[in-house]
């Protein structure tokens, strides 16, 4: 059977010192899967849009920014995490510059900056601590990953590098 997961994009933009990160914290919609959650910005991709076009309509509906520098952290396939089940593909980037001043909140939650290293305390999907390490790693491989989730949770997670040069 063929794969065809919904594809999306998923953005962390560093603030100029590269410090923290924006995230959203998604506690607005009491029927939102991600409700409590941190994540970062992004969504689905539109059938007229390419990934980088996508991720910068994102960034500018969730966050009232325009991405000026963006690199493509890696790639993770989820199956099974939709609502139902269904699965998910997601281009992961950073965000590096960008022009604006960000939103504190949208429709969806509040916009946060969160110092880097206290990320990982927050309540995050539990899957997202097994790549944030290779986002937050500005230096590090690009990273293509593979995370199958049942009933919200991950069950495994295989992943490939490949080094900057």
């Amino acid at each position: 059977m063929p794969y065809t997961p919904i594809l999306a994009t998923l953005g962390y933009v560093f603030s100029p010192d590269g410090r923290r990160v924006l995230m959203i914290h998604r506690n607005t919609r009491p029927d939102d899967t991600h409700l409590g959650k941190y994540n970062g910005l992004g969504g689905k991709l539109e059938s007229d849009e390419d990934v980088v076009a996508g991720l910068k309509r994102e960034i500018r509906e969730e966050a009232g920014i325009e991405c000026d520098v963006v690199q493509l952290a890696g790639t993770i396939s989820w199956p099974g995490f939709g609502k139902n089940g269904e699965d998910w593909f997601g281009f992961i980037f950073r965000i590096t510059q960008f022009t604006g001043i960000p939103l504190t909140n949208n429709p969806e939650g509040s916009l946060e900056w969160i110092e880097i290293d206290r990320v990982p305390s927050l309540p995050l999907w539990e899957g997202d601590r097994f790549f944030l390490p290779y986002v937050f790693d500005r230096d590090g491989p690009q990273f293509h990953g593979v995370m199958p989730y049942q009933t919200g949770k991950p069950t495994g997670w295989r992943l490939t590098t490949i080094p900057r040069t």
